[in-house]
Parts: structure tokens; C-alpha cells; sequence
């Protein structure tokens, strides 16, 4: 019996009747998004602990200029005398200024505030002691916002889209307070910059330094105006067009929308873009049209997971957090550049991506039969290939290196942990390969065959050959993806060992799918590699690790990794099993993150445990916690973490849709008891 995806998708609809301080709703495109509180807008985002942001992929600033500083001014740590390899930019020492310079910039910019000014019969400007009858729901087959709410008791009714395709946001409000000329629009725009060196620390707009930022008014008709936003270097357009009224300055960054006091309906249409066009934001009709069938096809033609009929009384939520992180990674995981944790929605890190969670954010694409949302993120790694490039050169190694906390042109930010990471150097190996098993052509080798080569090529430079031991051995010094371990104590990680030989031994077969030699050493290395580490019968961090399970036993158990995410093919599976058991018993969960859930879970799969697989990824712990917008919750400061909801999407794929040399049957990844019924169409198998 077929899915009807549209009952799917809309029983899951977010419905808030009430401030939610955690839960925003979110609109948006992959490109842009716009987080709005209760109003449909930015009314009142003191009373959110969330951000209300309104961000792009392309908008970054660089506080004081882009070249204050580089990494030639910042120290570099962990380079051998003895090989000359290495080099990392881990420590601030005695170039503070420098590194943290670098740390916080470039970062995102938020584009501006837009919220409602109500005014009272008397005068003054209403709080959220006037709101009342609130009910806001997000229809996710339209990608639609409606909120209906009464001020004073007189009802006002918000309709909120984004264009599709462009930066673009269509508003209509209807209320008589626009007639009686106490409903307004206030468009506002926050000073650039970081307030603080913290990267969780500086999550609020900053509305001090009027003088570090300026706001050029520019009126173009009497229904339409270009406002030029510029700070330092860089600058942005917003234009705006609206059905009635008048658009006046209240401030150095400030402006208010007035109605004519005549009609009870108002449109206004937002756009923002780098440079200044001439065109007008789209008509609101035709934003809506087309967010109304862009979503319908995305739910349609993507793939489908339904839980509906199952025994078990977790399967509505899990399928609800489903559907939502469908929709939320969609708008915030899906752009030109791999995205930050928290997307477009607020400034973690300092608005930058972190390449080893672009697997977490976006490897499900593919396999729920999205492709091209992966593919333009993909394309971003051979913009910056040259740099990757010199990056391992630099280093002493061949092929690319691919850095871990970045800007948009790919520089790696200094940090105590993000240079000695490597577990994101296979990332764009696995990523290409999906897309290639989805789209097996000559264009998609073409396309990705750089990035495959030139990654294995730095992968197995980076190996070193230890002749007593005849294997070769990864590191020291490295930081394993369980961050708490010392770089120069940490060798061999038995997750990055699984990930090497994977990488090189795909990357042999692109090269011969491309009618090219492989180079003799990746396969050299992939067969020659470290065993993977253990003790007392479980799969230990890595070489050098004290009992993970008593004193390490934080952060991310990643040894897990190694089969699941990965096929395992040097994982001894009953070692696997225990190991998965010990860290069930005795992890400190609370330490976790996102991720860590469906990460265990697949490897439950793999090892047909289902219900343990289930078990894990409903797991009642603070950092499992899915609020009711879909957003993974982690911690006060980390409100939202966008590779919690790529990683479950990822895990559901594998265990309703199977992988290559698993069992042959349906969903092989769920238990087999009768308490689950799963029914799921255009689900990839995983590797």
C-alpha cells in the first residue's frame, strides 16, 4: 500500500499556541531562512531564547576589514623536526589577538529584524500581556507560516513565505488595526561583529555601536525602496515593496511601515542580495504559489518513512522527528556551503561550518532520493581545492587536506582542537560516491573525480610506515572525533582506521571507474593499516587509551563508528557487539551529542540488533531531546543542532531501506517482533 504523504507530512504540521522560548518556527530554502516568534515576525525576541535570525549563505563580515590579521601571524604547534611535516595553529600564546581575530571572523551576518509594532488605544506600544488566542501553525506541504492571534482582543492573522529560490520573504497581514493605524511594521538593523570571544557566548544581536554600521535609505517608487546596509568592507542590499502605506526612517538603522489607514490588509515583500538590482522583490501571490509547489513536490518526489500502524508507543514521535528533520535540514543543511550546526537559524562557532559534521548534516540527501541538495554543497569543495591543496603542502603532504572549522573561502580557523581533526578528510569520498550510486554517469565522475583523488591522495601521505611494527599508523599527533584526547598521546582511532581504508579503497575504485591507475600506495596503506585497537574484548578510542570505559568514557563514544557508519571490514563483529553493549551500560550519555544517537544506532543495525537500534535513537536523554519545532536541543547556548537531525535521517534510511551485503529483507534495521510496521518508498540502501 503506497504512503499518503501529504496525511504524513501534515499530522506533523508544528502547531504553537503559546510563546515557545525554545521553538521558533523557521522558514526557508536552504540559501535563506527566517525564524519568526509567535506574530509570524519578529515582534518580540526578548522572549525567545533563541535568536529570531535572518541569514544567508553569502552574507559574512570580517570586523576591521577581511585581511586584519592571517594565519602566517598565528603560531603553529606539533611540526617534526625530524620529517618536517605538520604545522597547526592550536594555541593563542603569546598571538592573542590574531588568533582570536581569526576564530570569530568571517562570520554570518544577521540581515536584519522585522517585527510588528502594536500600538494601543491609548497610545503606547503593546507587549505580550495584549496577546492572546494565539494559534500558529507551520504547513510543511506548503512551507507556509499562518499565525492568528488577537491584540487587545482585536484578531490579527499573519501569512509568512519564502521564495524557493531566491532571498526572498512575502509577509500579508490582515487585521482592522491596520485601518485604525495601530498595527506597523518595524524593520531594524543590528550592528556586525562578535561581543564575545565565547563561541556560544555571542549568540544575540548586537544592537550597540550605531557607528561601526551604515544605512543608506534609497526610495524607488512610492510603494518600494533599496536599503544599503555596509560595515567595514562588506555590504547588502534589502529591497522591499509593499501594497499600501508608507516606509519612513526612525533611526540610523531603523524604519517603520505604516499602513494609509484605509485598508486592513498589507503585503509586503522583503529581498536581500549582495549587490543592488534593479528588480523589485517578487509579487507575494507568486511567492506563495511557489513555495506551495516547491514543497509539494519536495514531499512528493523525495523518499518516505511511515510509522503509522506501529504497536510501539514511540512511533509517533519518531516519526514525527522525521518529518521535521526533513523540513529542517531542507531549509538549513541544504545550501552552497556546508552548513554550521545551528544553519541558518543563529550564529554558533561564530557562523562557521565544521566539515566533519557535513556528513552528519547531508548525507542522508542522497539516500532519501535527494541528491541535488548534497550536490550543491559538494561543489563548494572543488572552489576550493587550490586551497586544500596548499593547506596539505604546507604541511608537508601530498593531495588536499580539507580543514575543519572554516570560513567560506575555506581557511581553517584556529583553534585548540579543529586543526588535528581528520575524520572530515573521507567525508567528501563517501559523499561522492552516494551521488554517484544515485547518478552513475560520466558527468558525476567528472564532476567529484578531483575531490575523490586529491583526497586520498593526502590520506595516504598522511599514514605513517612503522617498520618494527610493519603497518602503518595514524597520527600522533591527531585529535580522534572523541575531541578529549591530548594529540600527542593519541594514535591509530579505531573509527578513523575503518575510515581510511574505506576512503582509499573507494577512491581506487573512482579512479578506475575514471579509466585511471590508481596510485599503488592508497591500496598499499588500506592493506597495511594498524588493527584496530582493543582490550578486554571491546574496541578501545584509540591505540594509546586508557579504558575508555572508566576514564574516557565522555564525549563521543566514536569507536561505534567503525561499523555502521562504516561497512567494518576489519570490525570483528561479536567484539562490535560487546563494545556496543559497554557503551549502553556505561557511557556518560549527558556528555553526548546529537549525533551520538543514530551513530549507535546504526551500528545496532548492522549488528541486527533492531531494538536496540530504536532503543538508541529514543533515548531519553537532555542531548536526544527533539522540541516542537524538530530542532535538536543539546544545552543552554546550543539550542539547536542541525547533525542531530541529519544523523537520524541517516540512521532511518539504513534501517528502513537497508545496505549493500545486509540482510534481504524489509527494513532489516527495525525490530522483527511485529511491533514496528514500517512502510517506506524511494529509500536508497547505504554503503
Amino acid at each position: 500500500m503506497s504512503i499518503d504523504r501529504k496525511a504524513l507530512v501534515t499530522r506533523h504540521n508544528p502547531i504553537m499556541k503559546e510563546i515557545a522560548p525554545l521553538a521558533p518556527l523557521s522558514v526557508g530554502n536552504g540559501e535563506f531562512a527566517f525564524t519568526a516568534d509567535i506574530t509570524g515576525l519578529q515582534t518580540f525576541p526578548e522572549e525567545y531564547e533563541v535568536p529570531l535570525g535572518t541569514q544567508t549563505q553569502w552574507a559574512w563580515h570580517s570586523s576591521g576589514g577581511r585581511n586584519v590579521w592571517s594565519l602566517s601571524d598565528v603560531r603553529m604547534q606539533y611540526r617534526s623536526e625530524e620529517s618536517g611535516k605538520g604545522g597547526y595553529p592550536v594555541h593563542a600564546e603569546d598571538r592573542e589577538e590574531a588568533y582570536h581575530w581569526l576564530r570569530q571572523n568571517p562570520h554570518r551576518l544577521q540581515l536584519g529584524q522585522i517585527g510588528f509594532r502594536f500600538i494601543s488605544p491609548s497610545g503606547e506600544e503593546e507587549t505580550t500581556r495584549a496577546l492572546t488566542d494565539a494559534e500558529q501553525t507551520l504547513d510543511l506541504w506548503s512551507g507556509i507560516l499562518t499565525s492568528r492571534f488577537r491584540i487587545g482582543g482585536v484578531p490579527v492573522h499573519v501569512r509568512t513565505a519564502c521564495h524557493p529560490e531566491m532571498e526572498q520573504l512575502g509577509v500579508t497581514v490582515e487585521s482592522p488595526l491596520l485601518a485604525e493605524g495601530r498595527l506597523q511594521i518595524a524593520i531594524r538593523f543590528p550592528a556586525p561583529g562578535m561581543t564575545s570571544r565565547s563561541w556560544d557566548k555571542s549568540i544575540r544581536l548586537n544592537w550597540a555601536d550605531p557607528d561601526s554600521h551604515k544605512t543608506r535609505f534609497i526610495p524607488k517608487a512610492p510603494t518600494e525602496a533599496l536599503i544599503e546596509r555596509s560595515m567595514d568592507e562588506d555590504s547588502y542590499f534589502v529591497a522591499l515593496k509593499w501594497s499600501q502605506g508608507e516606509l519612513a526612517r526612525e533611526g540610523a538603522h531603523a524604519f517603520m511601515l505604516r499602513g494609509n489607514g484605509t485598508s486592513d490588509r498589507l503585503e509586503l515583500a522583503v529581498g536581500f542580495s549582495q549587490a543592488a538590482k534593479s528588480q523589485s522583490p517578487s509579487d507575494i501571490k507568486e511567492i506563495t504559489e511557489l513555495s506551495r509547489s516547491h514543497w509539494e513536490r519536495f514531499w512528493s518526489e523525495g523518499g518516505a518513512v511511515e510509522l503509522a500502524d506501529s504497536r510501539d508507543p514511540r512511533a509517533n514521535e519518531l516519526e514525527r522527528r522525521i518529518v521535521l528533520s526533513q523540513f529542517l535540514t531542507a531549509i538549513h543543511s541544504a545550501g552552497s556551503l556546508p552548513p554550521q550546526e545551528t544553519g541558518l537559524l543563529y550564529n554558533s562557532w561564530f557562523g562557521k561550518p565544521h566539515l566533519e559534521m557535513h556528513w552528519w548534516h547531508a548525507v542522508h540527501f542522497p539516500l532519501w532520493g535527494r541528491g541535488s541538495l548534497l550536490a550543491r554543497s559538494m561543489d563548494w569543495y572543488r572552489g576550493i581545492l587550490p586551497y586544500a591543496r596548499e593547506l596539505a603542502r604546507s604541511q608537508g603532504y601530498a593531495g588536499a587536506r580539507w580543514p575543519k572549522m572554516i570560513g567560506p573561502d575555506g581557511e581553517q580557523s584556529p583553534s585548540p582542537i579543529a586543526p588535528l581533526l581528520i575524520w572530515q578528510q573521507p567525508h567528501p569520498i563517501v559523499l561522492a560516491e552516494l551521488l554517484y550510486l544515485a547518478e552513475p554517469t560520466e558527468e558525476t565522475l567528472r564532476r567529484y573525480g578531483d575531490i575523490v583523488l586529491e583526497s586520498a591522495e593526502f590520506m595516504a601521505s598522511f599514514a605513517e610506515w612503522d617498520e618494527p611494527g610493519g603497518r602503518y599508523v595514524l597520527g600522533p599527533p591527531l585529535i580522534p572525533a572523541q575531541e578529549l584526547h591530548k594529540p600527542e598521546d593519541t594514535w591509530n582511532p579505531t573509527y578513523e582506521l575503518e575510515y581510511w581504508r574505506h576512503g582509499l579503497e573507494l577512491a581506487a575504485l573512482w579512479a578506475e571507474r575514471m579509466g585511471q591507475a590508481a596510485n599503488p600506495l592508497w591500496k598499499q596503506v588500506a592493506g597495511r593499516l594498524s588493527p584496530l585497537p582493543q582490550a578486554d574484548g571491546v574496541y578501545l578510542a584509540h591505540e594509546n587509551c586508557p579504558n575508555t570505559y572508566t576514564e574516557a568514557n565522555t564525549d563521543h563514544p566514536s569507536m561505534l563508528g567503525a561499523l555502521g557508519m562504516l561497512p567494518g571490514q576489519m570490525v570483528d563483529r561479536e567484539t562490535m557487539r560487546r563494545t556496543l553493549l559497554k557503551v549502553k551500560e556505561s557511557w556518560r550519555w549527558e556528555t553526548t551529542w546529537g549525533w551520538d544517537y543514530p551513530m549507535a544506532a546504526m551500528t545496532a543495525a548492522r549488528l541486527g540488533e533492531g531494538a536496540l537500534a530504536v532503543d538508541f535513537l529514543m533515548m531519553d536523554v537532555t542531548k536526544n531531546t527533539y522540541l516542537p519545532n524538530g530542532h535538536n536541543y543539546q544545552r543552554p547556548g546550543l539550542l539547536a543542532y542541525l547533525p542531530g537531525n541529519g544523523g537520524l535521517l541517516a540512521a532511518i534510511a539504513m534501517m528502513a531501506g537497508g545496505w549493500q551485503g545486509g540482510p534481504d529483507k524489509h527494513a532489516p534495521g527495525f525490530p522483527d517482533d511485529g511491533s514496528w510496521t514500517v512502510r517506506c518508498e524511494g529509500i536508497k540502501p547505504w554503503l
